[in-house]
């Protein structure tokens, strides 16, 4: 009778969950540590005296951060920028990694090659805008989206999937019974790269929520601004008040400041927060099957 070495199923258990618990803290913790940041002294936060549980409780930074009148205005502009931005991101990859993925397609090696170059060379920040002023892309949403419109990245992850999880037989036998590539990639492809397409929306979306330098660059109509870039006014106004002011007006000008500081990350992050759970399992399904296979 052979004699089983090892640990058993259910200590293994426990060691993996222990593990993974001890992961989780060591990542949530540094978010959770801002939150508390932002509703304690922040003197005492930088004393090291706020760790688990807020200090000298406090909702100045939230009160600061909310009373900005054009803070509504820059969350209607990012929602709508993230949902624009994430379509159209979303619609290229896929409109550039099915003809890919198809080995038949007339010089598909070179295609490729051209934009993988764009992944490493590029014309630079002042040529860039250039392009977009004479395009009359300033003060444009779309400025947003056509400069970096198709994410060369996301377009090889996209086009492993189609390779690795779509069978070809299955797009040959819609084109026996009569399917031309449109009515294949509509009807076939992309009913079946919902996992995939989740990734891709999750990345899109995070990317647009958090971009704020390229509206800096290209909006000179401040009410085009998006939800970061309002935030930033904020900070920056909160550091200016801080530098403009002494004796003690400045301790408790630097201490709002420091507030708004520790409030603002928390504002900025909470609607990718509530969002993520709901696409965590198409998330998860998404990176596993698009796995490149060996």
């Amino acid at each position: 009778m052979t004699k089983k070495h090892g640990l058993s199923d259910k200590a293994s258990d426990i060691i993996l969950v222990t593990v993974c618990v001890v992961i989780l803290l060591i990542v949530a913790y540094p978010l959770y540590y801002v939150l508390v940041a932002s509703v304690s002294d922040p003197y005492d936060v930088y004393s090291g005296k706020t760790f688990f549980a807020p200090s000298k409780f406090t909702l100045e930074g939230y009160t600061a951060v909310f009373a900005n009148k054009n803070l509504l205005n820059g969350f209607v502009n990012s929602v709508k920028y993230t949902v624009i931005g994430t379509i159209f991101s979303v619609v290229m990859v896929y409109l550039v990694a099915f003809p890919l993925s198809r080995r038949e397609l007339p010089g598909r090696k070179w295609i490729s090659i051209f934009f993988i170059i764009t992944m490493y060379f590029g014309g630079g920040l002042i040529p860039t805008y250039l392009v977009a002023k004479n395009t009359g892309l300033l003060d444009n949403m779309w400025a947003l989206f056509l400069p970096g419109g198709v994410a060369v990245g996301n377009v090889i992850i996209v086009r492993n999937f189609f390779e690795n999880n779509i069978p070809r037989e299955l797009m040959e036998a819609a084109q026996i019974d009569g399917a031309d590539d449109f009515t294949v990639f509509f009807r076939v492809v992309v009913p079946l790269s919902r996992p995939i397409m989740a990734v891709m929306v999750v990345f899109a979306m995070v990317a647009f929520w958090n971009d704020w330098f390229t509206a800096l660059i290209y909006f000179q109509d401040h009410t085009m601004d998006p939800f970061p870039l309002v935030l930033r006014g904020i900070l920056i106004n909160a550091s200016q008040m801080t530098n403009m002011t002494g004796g003690l007006d400045y301790s408790e000008a630097n201490r709002t400041a420091e507030l708004i500081k520790f409030a603002s990350m928390i504002v900025a992050a909470v609607p990718m927060l509530v969002i993520y759970p709901f696409v965590q399992k198409y998330f998860e399904k998404g990176f596993m099957t698009g796995a490149v296979k060996g």
